[in-house]
């Protein structure tokens, strides 16, 4: 597992993206908000989202004036966006879909300025007006609705245990008592754990101590990788999704149980209140989906996720809200 630990502390320590300073204006503004999104206490049907439009309007136009698309995204997360460790470039499945939504707004691919933001982050990163959207495997929820607008979904992922193959752990089950599980810090993996822990420790001690440090729930799910290998915890809980990419990255690790116990949906996110960049970038969605087997979402599956996640014939269909 030494090999693969120090491939990952390798793409973890590579720079952001160039060109990444001088850009960081207000995504939208107060007159910006037309239908905001469902309040997480009336929401019954999170996946729904905004009609698709082509139309402007003020974080369109912001857009446009700055001449990029500032986009939130991993550097860290293999075939979803990970910096090739010998060009230094960023790709993955995330990385495609942010340069789908730059051509469409700003007629180029590469008019994009990309910002790694950690797991932590991601919804700040929209409020403090940093990037005008986060395509970060985010899953749409309710919660996450009172403070950002999604999309509609574009992938279907779940929650899994990641853990060494002979490590005794057989799934998100009993098998986890007593045993040290890592999450990432605001993600759906940690609040499923809040729920339903069968025993295992997953909550960071802070009892003023000098062993006083986060092991537990870390800023960046890699994080959780690294800290597996390094033998500080016992197993990971993940997206599927995600958990996949990090067993191709070390082969003494994998997915326990027969599938995911949850099923969540990733969706692009953006600051409350922008609805006409969420309906631009459904719009890019419904022509993404398009095509059949050679869609540009099939292509981008193919070249970076089967491998790790086969037998998916389409991306997930969209929902759209009716009032």
């Amino acid at each position: 597992m030494a090999v693969a630990c120090a491939v990952t502390a390798s793409l973890t320590l590579l720079p952001l993206s160039h060109g990444d300073d001088g850009f960081g204006g207000a995504v939208s503004g107060p007159g910006a908000a037309q239908a905001v999104q469902t309040r997480a206490d009336d929401c019954t049907d999170p996946e729904a989202s905004l009609q698709p439009s082509g139309a402007g309007g003020p974080a369109i136009d912001k857009i446009k004036a700055r001449g990029k698309l500032i986009a939130g995204v991993d550097q860290n997360s293999f075939q979803w966006g990970f910096r090739d460790p010998e060009s230094g470039n960023l790709e993955g499945f995330d990385i495609d879909l942010v340069r789908a939504i730059a051509k469409d707004i700003l007629g180029s691919p590469d008019k994009v300025i990309f910002r790694a933001i950690p797991t932590n982050q991601r919804i700040a990163a929209l409020q403090n007006d940093k990037v005008d959207v986060v395509v970060r495997t985010m899953t749409i929820n309710c919660a996450r609705l009172e403070q950002v607008a999604f999309s509609t979904a574009y992938f279907q992922a779940g929650q899994q245990v990641l853990a060494p193959k002979d490590g005794g752990i057989t799934g998100f089950d009993s098998s986890l008592a007593g045993k040290r599980v890592c999450t990432a810090e605001g993600s759906t993996a940690y609040e499923a754990l809040e729920k339903e822990s069968f025993g295992s420790v997953f909550k960071d001690k802070h009892d003023g101590t000098e062993a006083d440090e986060d092991k537990l729930t870390v800023p960046n799910q890699l994080d959780c990788l690294v800290r597996l290998q390094m033998g500080e915890v016992d197993a990971v809980v993940t997206d599927n999704a995600l958990a996949a990419g990090q067993a191709a990255q070390d082969p003494a690790v994998e997915l326990k149980g027969d599938k995911p116990f949850t099923t969540e949906y990733y969706g692009v996110a953006a600051k409350k209140g922008a609805d006409d960049l969420v309906a631009r970038v459904n719009k890019v969605l419904v022509d993404y989906r398009a095509g059949g087997s050679v869609s540009p979402w099939m292509t981008s599956y193919r070249k970076w996720l089967e491998a790790g996640l086969p037998g998916i014939t389409a991306p997930p269909a969209p929902k759209y809200r009716t009032d």
